[in-house]
């Protein structure tokens, strides 16, 4: 397959099958798809992945299910089972997220699969992991949020622990699933990759584990402050619109609260640590608050620019559709779909010079393509049929 200017994908050859569901798997085998891999989408025959039905009209699937052949495939059959083995001898990945147990139990061990192919990469996701004692139990990204310690430090000081509104640990766990089968790749030996929803979260949660076995110390919950440095918050602006100021850097701080009207604040000898200034977040605040209170978001944005001081709009989705530096980037880009025509939809993650990703079409329909996939294996259209009978496709 190639890519525009008929450049291959640098993942190009790379053979994945995606036998999970919902969010972590099948987003990391997204990923691989957007630059080159050939991914099969493995689905039951009368049980889709659940995203399908996610949103209006399948939208969700349309982006999750994109680059992907889709097929069916009853894996507590035998026959099915039998099918999945001759598909993993010509894969190089195998992607998957039932509980620890079910390939097994399903005569899919990774004994057998490794046997048919010993440089099969198998990916297993799971909530807690293949072993321990958690292991068993129904894992989603909603207990990784809360289990790594992420809800209880986010949300406001007197205000309960905050869930995102979204699958942010799958996402998380889905970036990391593809790092690690990318990582299981180069080593040029099969192996499993042993992945837990929870575990990926926690790493970007930082030194968390560090400083409480060091110091003693548990994160509080403060809002949109930061425990490192302030002013750091969102402040509302005339016009009833927002936006955010960082000041992780000492310079940016120093510019603020001049641009704010409050240089004697940078005089003070707390001010030259982001420590210090956490310690005036009050102050720093109500001086940043008033002075952005009085603006339009034009206003500020415009000062803040000319002040070469960090600040951003908070947008909603239909912002982020207008937004020019996006737009440039073609961050959100459209795809065309054969059943709903043109969609836009976040686009590959990143640029490659040589190498690029690309969307080449959207999430298809519930086992389009199964039999072009089992003709692939050999099997005669007579033969399809009959399993199509017997509800193993």
């Amino acid at each position: 397959m190639t890519t525009e200017g008929g450049r291959s994908g640098p993942l190009d050859g790379v053979r994945v099958i995606d036998a999970a569901t919902l969010f972590a798997g099948p987003t990391a085998a997204m990923l691989l798809g957007d630059y080159g891999a050939d991914v099969v989408k493995v689905e039951h025959p009368r049980r889709p992945d659940p995203s399908r039905g996610h949103g209006p009209e399948g939208l969700w699937w349309k982006m999750l299910g994109r680059n992907k052949q889709t097929m069916t495939l009853d894996l507590s059959t035998e026959k099915g089972q039998d099918l999945m083995v001759r598909l993993v001898e010509d894969a190089d990945v195998l992607i998957e997220n039932f509980r620890p147990g079910t390939l097994e139990r399903w005569n899919l061990s990774w004994d057998r699969l490794s046997e048919v192919n010993p440089r099969l990469v198998l990916a297993r996701v799971t909530g807690f992991g293949q072993f321990g004692p958690y292991a068993r139990r129904p894992g989603f990204g909603t207990l990784a949020e809360a289990m790594s310690g992420f809800a209880a430090m986010t949300g406001e000081p007197d205000g309960p622990p905050t869930l995102p509104p979204f699958g942010l640990a799958d996402g998380i766990c889905a970036l990391a699933t593809a790092f690690a089968v990318m990582t299981a790749l180069r080593s040029g030996r099969g192996q499993v990759v042993d992945l837990s929803i929870i575990e990926p979260i926690l790493t970007v949660l930082g030194a968390q584990p560090t400083v409480y076995d060091r110091l003693g110390v548990v994160p509080p919950r403060t809002g949109n402050r930061s425990v490192n440095n302030a002013p750091r918050n969102t402040y509302r602006c005339r016009d009833g619109s927002w936006v955010a100021v960082s000041t992780s850097a000492q310079s940016i701080a120093e510019r603020v609260m001049r641009l704010v009207g409050r240089p004697d604040l940078v005089d003070e000898p707390w001010f030259a640590t982001g420590a210090g200034r956490v310690a005036h977040a009050d102050e720093l605040d109500a001086a940043v608050a008033a002075w952005v209170g009085e603006r339009t978001r034009e206003e500020v944005l415009r000062a803040f620019e000319e002040a070469d001081a960090a600040v951003a709009p908070i947008y909603d989705v239909r912002d982020v559709l207008a937004d020019p530096q996006l737009g440039a980037l073609d961050a959100v880009t459209t795809v065309e779909d054969p059943e709903l025509g043109p969609l836009r939809m976040q686009n590959v993650m990143f640029r490659l010079s040589r190498t690029p990703g690309r969307i080449r079409w959207t999430g298809r329909p519930h086992g389009a393509d199964t039999d072009e996939i089992l003709r692939g294996l050999g099997l005669t259209g007579a033969e399809i049929e009959a399993l199509r009978t017997k509800g193993v496709v």
